[in-house]
């Protein structure tokens, strides 16, 4: 199948960077949003990242103004259901995900794809939730997208070998690399990040270091490019929480368990980056002020 139109659910933070590869790649895009102040604020956030490109000599200004023409915004869903393929990147929430997809299932043309950018939920049990879990699949993107090189592919046990090489072929194009991974919770990336940044909550928690010797003893360490608590500022608290409690219902092992010093930030809206205060407080002018 030739996928020659995208369409993207959600415009945060992973919604506008895959519209931005996407439409630099070439295909047309349909960003829809219920927020149509997110979509204003993804479609700016594009401009000034094609912007950086163009200034960085990666891409020519005709090129950045191509790709600004092939994004178009709508806050109504079904608008995004003529694409031939449609990446749903909403919350990290079951339920809001099963609404998404039961409300443009009736408007789908027969041979549409359908996947979502999940970083953790069950493929199949998402697939099986629509009426093509053979054209269902799992395209999960790594944060910031037009930056991380890698695309997890991830089948459904329903997922047909047709629907897979046709994501595969898009991921080609958009001149990023795709590892196929299982439908086993959190996938690959996940799966092995995730503990990793809830240990180091929990060495926080236990006192065995502070913020700032634990990011600093990882990066210089361990030659990691970012500590483990500033990247979970950075992904979202909340979606880290997120993973950690699939990864825990899914597998039923304690040592998935997540930090209880985890829950409490989440509890008290402290998510990181995206809230201005998480592991870090980001609201003054100089470098982010550990929390603790």
């Amino acid at each position: 199948m030739e996928i020659g139109s995208i369409g993207i659910v959600g415009a945060g933070q992973m919604g506008n960077g895959i519209a931005h590869v996407c439409a630099l790649a070439g295909y047309d895009v349909v960003l829809t949003d219920v927020s149509e102040d997110a979509l204003a604020a993804a479609l700016n956030l594009v401009t000034k990242n094609l912007d950086r490109q163009v200034s960085r000599e990666k891409i020519d200004a005709a090129e950045r103004d191509a790709a600004l023409a092939r994004i178009r915004t709508t806050p109504t869903l079904i608008d995004c259901a003529k694409c031939d393929l449609i990446i749903e990147a909403a919350t990290e929430r079951e339920t809001v995900k099963q609404a998404i997809f039961e409300d443009l299932v009736p408007h789908l043309a027969p041979q549409t794809i359908l996947t979502s950018n999940t970083s953790s939920i069950s493929i199949t049990r998402l697939g099986s939730r629509t009426d093509r879990p053979q054209k269902f699949m799992g395209f999960h993107f790594m944060n910031p997208v037009p930056v991380m090189q890698l695309v997890e592919l991830i089948r459904g046990i329903a997922t047909d070998q047709e629907t897979f090489d046709a994501c595969k072929s898009v991921v080609d194009r958009l001149g990023k690399q795709a590892a196929t991974a299982e439908d086993f919770p959190a996938f690959i990336v996940n799966r092995i990040l995730m503990p990793m940044i809830n240990e180091a909550v929990y060495v926080l928690y236990e006192g065995v270091g502070t913020i700032k010797s634990i990011d600093t003893s990882m990066r210089l360490g361990a030659n990691h490019p970012m500590g483990p608590l500033a990247l979970a500022d950075f992904i979202g608290l909340d979606t880290c929480l997120a993973i950690m409690n699939v990864l825990h219902d899914g597998l039923a092992d304690t040592k998935y368990r997540p930090c209880p010093l985890l829950v409490k930030y989440v509890e008290a809206g402290w998510l990181g980056r995206k809230t201005q205060r998480g592991f870090y407080d980001y609201r003054g002018d100089g470098d982010p002020v550990p929390t603790r």
